[in-house]
């Protein structure tokens, strides 16, 4: 381990204020020397970091198993404990996710557009990084190596803010990182984390240390996303709550509906992709409805339904107006009968929150509606929610769904964390 972060790391501040405006400045001067490091240093980095993670895995399970033992302790949900819990199974995936990003296209330098104009001049925009990335995250301690790998890969400096719950497993994983980069000789203050559990320390970064935080994104939580929102003084990329819905129209196949039902609420009810509230077509209500509860309470969810999927079965709960706005990551989900799919988008469209949202049908005509006017990051057809996932998309992992429209909407990965920049070239030409 570096004797930098081990500095860091060892640091108890009185002054979070000093602490952090220090983190700032190491980050802006890592962020220049990034923005100039070969692609082929970055890879290495990076495939050195991977190994780091698992040469170091029985240290990091350790760690994760007193964060574990804290929040079990502490009461922590089942949902929040299972983002919370890692295995060599899930570690190891980790470290393929590190490896996987480092041998993506390296997306700093790459001209997206180049066109020439009349009077000769020679025009390109090129990805160019954002500088330096503050990242503010719950729970997930997988999050430092995703954060972190992708920020690298995209020639970013990144401070990272992990939850007091998973404070020791971030920190296990960040000093295997930081072994990864210092092997490759690139700065251990390329990727730094917040070395207390300080609460002033978010306040710190969402001020921009000085002006040295160019973008910050959260990755957590309705109440964190909300003060991040409301109180950071540099853009943001917003990763609203996952409100996600199925709709199951009338052409369904009831075998293909029952399968992706299941994997898109049950597979892993606390990730943002989780279904929270299935929406069935009415027209097909007799052939659908009851099999699909069903199966969900047979799996152990809990299910609050309009009328309609109270009748089907005594276990079925009522559905309050509340349930329609409310992002479960529990094994809990909302069912409501919609005439047709004219009523499933208008209710999307009131009570979503445009992460991402499904539509099961084997009309291809419903399906390329839906896909046009649902307005949300992410749009699937016939496929399961738990899709919603950078790696699933090929981007080796993310650092979060950006649900907003601007700069970033979706997965954000390392082409999301670039800018761009103009390049003119020119053969002495003058403005007449």
């Amino acid at each position: 381990m570096s004797a930098t972060l081990l500095r860091t790391v060892a640091a108890s501040p009185d002054d979070v204020s000093a602490v952090m405006a220090d983190i700032g400045r190491r980050a802006r001067a890592s962020a220049r020397r990034l923005a100039l490091a070969p692609p082929e240093v970055k890879r290495q980095a990076l495939l050195a970091a991977a190994e780091a993670i698992r040469r170091n895995a029985p240290a990091i399970l350790a760690a994760n198993a007193e964060d574990v033992a804290s929040a079990k302790a502490a009461g922590i949900s089942g949902s929040m404990l299972d983002r919370l819990t890692l295995n060599a199974a899930r570690l190891e995936a980790t470290a393929a996710g590190v490896a996987e990003i480092a041998e993506l296209p390296d997306p700093v330098g790459k001209v997206t557009e180049s066109w020439q104009r009349p009077n000769g001049l020679v025009m390109e925009r090129v990805r160019t990084p954002l500088g330096v990335v503050g990242v503010i995250y719950e729970s997930r301690p997988n999050v430092t190596a995703d954060a972190g790998s992708l920020c690298l890969k995209a020639g970013n400096a990144v401070i990272l803010r992990g939850g007091s719950d998973s404070f020791h497993s971030s920190r296990a994983i960040h000093a295997a990182m930081v072994d990864g980069l210092v092997e490759a000789g690139l700065p251990a203050d390329a990727i730094q984390l917040v070395p207390t559990r300080d609460r002033a320390a978010v306040g710190a970064m969402l001020a921009g240390l000085d002006g040295n935080i160019d973008v910050i994104v959260p990755r957590g939580g309705k109440s964190l996303v909300a003060r991040v929102q409301s109180e950071a003084r540099v853009p943001v990329f917003a990763h609203l709550e996952g409100l996600v819905h199925i709709y199951v129209d009338k052409a369904a196949e009831l075998a293909k509906a029952l399968a992706v039902v299941k994997n898109a609420k049950m597979r892993r009810t606390g990730v943002c992709g989780a279904a929270e509230t299935l929406l069935v077509d009415r027209e097909a209500a007799g052939m659908l409805l009851k099999p699909l509860v069903t199966m969900l309470l047979d799996e152990g969810c809990a299910v609050r339904g309009d009328e309609a999927a109270q009748a089907v079965d005594p276990r079925v709960t009522p559905a309050t107006e509340e349930d329609w706005r409310t992002e479960y990551l529990d094994a809990v989900i909302a069912v409501k009968l919609v005439d047709g799919l004219d009523a499933a988008i208008e209710h999307i469209e009131t009570y979503g929150s445009h992460h991402t949202d499904a539509i099961l049908t084997e009309d291809e005509q419903a399906a390329a509606r839906f896909l046009a006017e649902v307005d949300s990051a992410i749009v699937v057809h016939n496929a399961s929610t738990q899709f919603a996932d950078g790696g699933e998309f090929g981007f080796g992992g993310e650092i979060g769904i950006a649900t907003g429209r601007m700069h970033a909407r979706g997965p954000v990965g390392a082409e999301q964390l670039t800018s761009f920049k103009y390049r003119v070239r020119g053969t002495g030409q003058i403005r007449p």
